[in-house]
């Protein structure tokens, strides 16, 4: 069931791993708010969909519909990227595909919640991490193995998007439609019993009962939900630096530049490349063997001690200057990142009513877009007054909010909607 999530962090991936706006020559302190489409369209579309999956009756069920439509639009922004001319035609095509990202990741996350038993989710959803790590670890390595095992050309002229970007965009936006209508293919979603129907059938429909529930959810939402707002500003924060500044950040530890017309750049993005396959591996393996770690310690335990080694590794990352020891930083950069994308959909999973799963899920994508906004918006006044102009310090700043996140884990106690403990794994 959770194959489609391969092909949706594929696309993710492929946005992290290409640094498209380099290429097209803009500048370091602008990368935050080129990238403001994610975020942007996330906090508006992922709360609306929510409320909306949580009351569509269809043929086709509840979450399936908004599967197919973001995965149409996820695919078209896919293949039409690679042929932008400028940043403003990139930055326009972004926002069609971050659309319809969003579009189909929040129903996702709520078919898991729908489609499992209670004892099964803890394990649905670090699948689900552990899908995305293997999809990124492909998005990562797709430019690297193009050049490497298919003689892809990787020279291209100052301002032009490379070929083997093109062509790992195009694998993409097949993957991403594919993959989707794959899972629901074979996983199709639970019949409504009659009750749940008649419950449905019930509520107040249109764009004025749709926001009316998004604010009420608000009002009424679990404790443990709402002290897990600290956990994402500063957890998702430290990643838009990381995801910013990787690329630059290793150009400049090994080669002393930063500038994305350069050779050297290009050398770096393609090493860069499979460190971030490597990474992503990682987190693949890591997320599924959570699960009993997560039972036996807690997730919120677990979670806290991984991002306190990412933290570590992110300081230490940009002090580097040969490849072997970033490999081992990524690695462990790795675990935290299989943490992030399972273990706090596990305690937010058991503090929501069922019959909320959607809006709930919605609003707490809204704690991870709202941090990137603020990075968006805050990156590009602070890179050069107060980091120095540097990526590496963006790396590092980035890693002692990764601490503070650890530290806001910590702080969240178990309560809501379900009495169980937080910790539930397959």
């Amino acid at each position: 069931m959770n194959l489609g999530f391969l092909g949706l962090q594929f696309s993710f991936g492929l946005q992290q791993a290409n640094p498209i706006f380099a290429y097209l020559g803009a500048d370091e302190k602008d990368f935050p708010w080129l990238g403001i489409a994610g975020p942007l369209t996330g906090l508006i579309v992922q709360p609306l969909i929510g409320v909306m999956s949580d009351r569509t009756l269809s043929r086709y069920g509840r979450r399936t519909p908004y599967f197919l439509i973001g995965a149409l639009m996820c695919s078209a922004g896919l293949f039409l990227m690679p042929f932008s001319q400028s940043l403003l035609m990139a930055f326009s095509i972004l926002f069609l595909l971050d659309l319809g990202n969003n579009i189909t990741m929040e129903p996702y996350r709520a078919y898991v919640n729908d489609r499992l038993r209670e004892e099964q989710r803890g394990f649905g959803f670090l699948s689900q991490s552990g899908f995305t790590g293997l999809a990124q670890c492909l998005a990562y390595a797709s430019p690297f193995l193009l050049v490497s095992l298919f003689g892809v050309s990787k020279v291209a002229a100052p301002g032009v998007i490379p070929d083997y970007t093109r062509l790992a965009f195009f694998i993409g936006a097949v993957l991403s439609i594919s993959t989707i209508a794959w899972s629901i293919w074979r996983v199709p979603e639970l019949p409504l019993t009659a009750e749940d129907r008649a419950r449905i059938a019930a509520l107040p429909k249109g764009f004025g009962a749709t926001f009316t529930e998004i604010f009420s959810a608000m009002r009424e939402m679990p404790a443990a939900m709402r002290t897990m707002a600290w956990m994402s500003l500063f957890q998702w924060y430290a990643m838009c630096c990381y995801w910013a500044y990787r690329v630059p950040s290793i150009s400049m530890a090994l080669f002393g530049t930063s500038d994305g017309s350069t050779a050297q750049f290009r050398e770096a993005d393609l090493l860069a490349g499979p460190m971030g396959a490597f990474y992503n591996a990682v987190a693949f393996v890591a997320a599924f063997s959570m699960a009993p770690l997560a039972r036996k310690f807690g997730a919120a335990r677990l979670h806290a001690t991984c991002l306190v080694l990412t933290g570590l590794a992110m300081i230490a990352m940009p002090t580097l200057n040969s490849e072997p020891p970033m490999w081992l930083m990524m690695g462990i950069m790795g675990l935290g990142w299989g943490s992030i994308m399972g273990n706090p959909y596990i305690i937010l999973a058991n503090a929501i009513p069922a019959e909320r799963t959607g809006v709930y899920m919605g609003i707490f994508n809204m704690m991870i877009c709202a941090p990137m906004l603020v990075f968006a918006g805050t990156m590009t006044f602070i890179y050069e007054p107060v980091l120095d102009g540097d990526p590496r310090n963006a790396l590092a700043f980035g890693g002692l909010l990764m601490l503070c996140a650890a530290i806001a884990v910590m702080r969240i106690k178990s309560g809501g909607h379900a009495p169980q403990q937080v910790a539930v794994a397959a």
